[in-house]
Parts: C-alpha cells; sequence; structure tokens
C-alpha cells in the first residue's frame, strides 16, 4: 500500500517496496506493482517520474 507522506510543503506517495517517492500516486501504485512482480528491480519508465532524492 502506498504511503502518503509531506516533505518540504509537497505531499509525497511512497512507495512502500524500494522507498521511491511521487507527486501523483498513480506512480506510486504502478512502482509498488511492478516492484511486487519483479523482485529486485526498478521500471526506468516508472522511476523516472520518482522525484529526486533530496526532495524526499
Amino acid at each position: 500500500m502506498v504511503k502518503k507522506m509531506r516533505r518540504g510543503g509537497k505531499t509525497l506517495y511512497v512507495c512502500e517496496i524500494c522507498g521511491l517517492a511521487y507527486q501523483e500516486p498513480g506512480w506510486a501504485d504502478k512502482c509498488e506493482s511492478w516492484c511486487r512482480e519483479h523482485e529486485g528491480s526498478c521500471s526506468l519508465e516508472v522511476a523516472g517520474h520518482a522525484e529526486p532524492p533530496g526532495t524526499q
């Protein structure tokens, strides 16, 4: 289940499997689905929409 959090005045949605954060919940949902199906890998298409690490 995607985790909702606030950082730097933004609401971010975090994949609870890999920890990547997104501004849109749909991308976090896609990330979690990918993580469940492909253990140990990330989708470059999905991860490309993640917030840069310094903003999390």
